[in-house]
């Protein structure tokens, strides 16, 4: 658990943060609010947050041992578009947001069950509205084949780690989310043989 005021730093949010920012900056309204599901250290939302001063953000991680990070990012950066974090658990229905403009989920989906992204989309679909975005980043297979040999390691290295863990089909992610009204609209290839899904509210 973190000190008071001290921020985590997690190497792979500071190098995805810039990547991922430049598909948030196309995708997301220019005004409004946004959810983040999962966020961890609290890098990414500080990141997105600044550079993108138009949006309201509310961050989000289960773990509350997590959320002194948050707050830490959130004071360093004197944000002021950004709310404390909630304790949301995306299978605890309902959720502690009623509505968003936008939901932003990171590297999430691979380190869980697979019921969380079965309740990320049912609560992404209830708090959505028509237009609105959920976007998600991580390691994906495409047609059942992973897209590299690094990710085949990494999905034999998660499942060691918990059987219920693991690299998900791109396929089977996008047709949980059409039961919820969620469309893919576009599939980002992203570096280190990650992947961006980019999906709206119909």
């Amino acid at each position: 658990m973190p000190a008071d005021g001290e921020r985590l730093i997690a190497p792979a949010a500071e190098r995805n943060k810039e990547p991922i920012l430049a598909v948030l900056w196309r995708v997301l309204p220019q005004h409004g609010e946004i959810l983040e599901i999962a966020s961890g250290t609290g890098q990414h939302v500080a990141h997105f947050a600044r550079a993108l001063p138009g949006l309201q953000w509310q961050p989000s991680d289960p773990d509350v041992t997590m959320h002194g990070s948050i707050l830490a990012w959130i004071a360093h950066a004197s944000l002021t578009n950004v709310r404390p974090p909630l304790a949301l658990d995306v299978g605890a229905a309902p959720w502690p947001v009623d509505r968003a403009d936008a939901v932003v989920c990171i590297n999430m989906i691979h380190i869980a069950p697979w019921q969380a992204t079965l309740d990320l989309m049912q609560g992404a679909g209830r708090v959505l509205p028509p237009g609105g975005v959920l976007v998600l980043y991580g390691p994906y297979r495409r047609s059942g084949e992973h897209t590299a040999p690094s990710n085949a390691a990494f999905d034999a290295q998660l499942r060691r780690s918990d059987p219920q863990w693991g690299v998900r089909d791109i396929e089977a992610v996008t047709g949980a989310a059409e039961a919820h009204r969620l469309a893919l609209a576009e599939i980002v290839p992203m570096p280190a043989n990650n992947f961006t899904l980019v999906l709206r509210k119909g």
